[in-house]
């Protein structure tokens, strides 16, 4: 699909923001070495501003890698906020504790190894801010899984939900991939959960187009 917007329109929207410090230079190099996606900075910036407008004190990350989406909020939260990584891989949560202690961010950070939905399932009381970047098919049993836990006036973030096609039609919202008429399993997942969370009453979605598309989706009632 053609990108959401030009390389000129990407290096104004990582022009402006955090700066990007050397923990998260190190963070981008092992990246691209492993090629392990990463938000990369413009929606990294796009994750800190959603923290500042916010005010979020409590951020619950599903899929956390490394720690490189949840380093760029945790830089954003006030003295006594914090953020919860989640990850089924040891290794990749021991390099997130080692970046965090770097930035000097051990405070503000809370480490789960196991696999995100079901980590959530069993976590108490709500977050302001709730962000989906595990595995894109799982968005919707991932939606299921924190939508209570996303607290009134709280928002809903997903990464990459406009990466994998077409997915709006006429018709409604549709899953195609570059105006295929049959949509893969995984496109399909994702527009169902883009489905599910627009007819969600308590949640008003908005699609902002930066690098593979976020979804932010404040909890209204």
């Amino acid at each position: 699909m053609p990108p959401l917007h030009d390389d000129a329109v990407g290096r104004l929207l990582e022009r402006f923001g955090p700066p990007v410090d050397d923990v998260v230079h190190d963070m981008e190099a092992r990246a691209a070495r492993e090629s392990f996606p990463t938000v990369g900075p413009a929606v990294g910036r796009t994750l800190a501003l959603c923290v500042r407008l916010s005010g979020a004190r409590s951020i619950l990350e599903l899929g956390s890698g490394f720690g490189y989406s949840a380093y760029w909020m945790a830089r954003a939260l006030p003295e006594d906020g914090f953020v919860v990584l989640t990850d089924r891989d040891t290794e990749r949560l021991r390099a997130a504790r080692e970046y965090f202690e770097r930035g000097g961010l051990t405070d503000h950070a809370v480490y789960g190894h196991g696999d995100a939905i079901e980590l959530a399932a069993d976590l108490p009381g709500t977050f302001d801010l709730v962000v989906l970047d595990h595995d894109t098919a799982d968005y919707g049993r991932g939606f299921e899984a924190v939508r209570e836990l996303v607290a009134p006036g709280g928002a809903l973030l997903a990464d990459n939900v406009a990466v994998y096609g077409d997915v709006l039609t006429p018709a409604g919202l549709v899953a195609t991939l570059d105006g295929e008429p049959a949509p893969t399993p995984r496109t399909e997942a994702v527009a169902g959960f883009l489905r599910r969370v627009d007819a969600d009453p308590e949640f008003e979605p908005y699609l902002l187009p930066v690098d593979e598309g976020l979804l932010v989706a404040p909890r209204v009632r």
